[in-house]
């Protein structure tokens, strides 16, 4: 079985990747609860990978991360 994905961007407007909506499948429009696998690619950017349940159909999002700063 042959696998189709792309690499589509994502703006996060709320500042948690979890408080974000979640992807709909750009074919079929079903929504997607959790990402089949992720993968940092830089300290700073992680990589998602989605399949949709419905029509089969993936695609790769990537999201920034902030860095967070240590107070002592």
């Amino acid at each position: 079985m042959s696998a189709v994905a792309e690499v589509l961007s994502t703006v996060t407007l709320k500042g948690d990747p979890r408080c974000s909506e979640l992807p709909t499948c750009p074919v079929c429009a079903d929504s997607m609860v959790a990402a089949e696998a992720s993968a940092y690619i830089s300290d700073h950017v992680i990589s998602y990978l989605w399949t949709c349940d419905t029509c089969g159909y993936g695609f790769v999002t990537k999201h920034a991360v902030k860095q967070r700063l240590v107070c002592n």
